[in-house]
Order: C-alpha cells, then structure tokens, then sequence
C-alpha cells in the first residue's frame, strides 16, 4: 500500500485533469455534434479556460486538437446517417432529427449559399450559431458525397474550435481564478448563442407591427 501513497503523490493533479479532461471534451463534443443539444461551445471555452492557467506547454493545442477532431468525426458520423436516412423510404430518426432544426427558411438560404459559393458555406456554417445543421441538410440535398462534404467540414471544425477556443483565452486572461473564467467563458458563449434567435424575434415583432 505504501507504494501506491508514493505513487499518487508524485502524480500532479494537473497531469491527472489532463488524462480526464482531454478525453471528456472529445466525447462531449463527439455527442454534441451528433445530438445537437449539448452546449459544445460552452465546452470548448471552458476547456481553454483550465487550459490558459495550466503550465503544460501544449494544453491549449491539445484542446484545439481534441475539439476540432471530435466535431470533425461527429459531423461526418451525422452526415453518413443523414445520406442513408435519404436514400430510404422512410428515412431515419437521424434524417429527422436533422430535419427539425432546419427552418424552411434557413434551409432555403443554405441552398441559394451553397449553390452559390459551395465549400466554403461549411466555414461560416459552423461560425454561425444555429448554421450548421441548415447547411449540413442542403448537402445533403445537393447529393453531396462524404468526401466532398468532408474537405470543406475539416477547416470549418478547426475555425470553430480555434473561435470559442479564443473566447475562453480571453475570460481566462481576464480572471485570475479558472472557476471565474469559465463562468465568463460560458456567459460570453450564451450570449453568442442566443444573439441571432433574438434578433430573429426582434425582426418578425417589428414586421409584424409594419
């Protein structure tokens, strides 16, 4: 037993929150890209937030790493269920789950985007809160292939993660505590979130008054 207590105080805590934070942010966003309810975002701020105030040389690149590869493999895990849900005859749960977060109008924007700039509607895609699934189904409608999809959806993922990755730099660099950066972190990333529903709102209240 003795040298188990020796081991376990030679082990730093921080190379233990590395050994299970890396891994849990993967899976986390990994679920989030597929069931798009999870707040990944939040998730990769907060990430940036432990990782700003690690002394790991690498901590920051390896949540971009982790991040960016998790919605990658994510994204590209839905698309192959969205590609088989449309050549069946009665689709799939996936193909309708997709279906249900993209507004007509939303989906009618991606498609005159996509038709008209192709890849690089990915990118902004997935800087846009709410964008990706809208434009992930106008792939999917366009018969777009995998590999097609994939080649725009890899740098589309790395913006994304480098994007919010920045945001909890910042909270992190704000506040001397970690806890306190990822409260930040993650008001920064709500308000983010929910800036373009409330302007939506705010502009069909003000036609509707018209």
């Amino acid at each position: 037993m003795s040298w188990l207590a020796a081991t376990a105080t030679t082990v730093p805590p921080e190379s233990t929150q590395q050994a299970i934070g890396y891994p849990t942010l993967f899976l986390l966003v990994l679920l989030g890209a597929l069931v798009p309810v999870v707040p990944t975002g939040a998730l990769v701020s907060s990430a940036a937030v432990v990782a700003f105030h690690q002394t790991a040389p690498f901590a920051l690149v390896l949540v971009l790493v982790a991040a960016s590869l998790a919605a990658f493999l994510g994204d590209a895990a839905l698309y192959v269920l969205g590609r088989r849900g449309m050549g069946s005859k009665n689709g799939s749960r996936w193909l309708g789950a997709i279906r249900s977060r993209a507004p007509e109008d939303r989906l009618t924007q991606a498609q005159d985007k996509l038709a008209e700039h192709g890849v690089a509607v990915l990118v902004l895609s997935r800087l846009v809160p709410a964008g990706r699934i809208p434009v992930m189904l106008a792939c999917l409608m366009a018969d777009w292939p995998l590999r097609r999809f994939a080649r725009g959806n890899l740098p589309a993922c790395v913006a994304w993660a480098l994007t919010y990755q920045l945001i909890g730099i910042l909270g992190g660099s704000l506040f001397p505590e970690p806890w306190q950066g990822v409260v930040a972190a993650v008001a920064l990333t709500v308000v983010i979130s929910a800036t373009p529903s409330v302007w939506r709102r705010v502009r069909g209240t003000a036609r509707a008054l018209d």
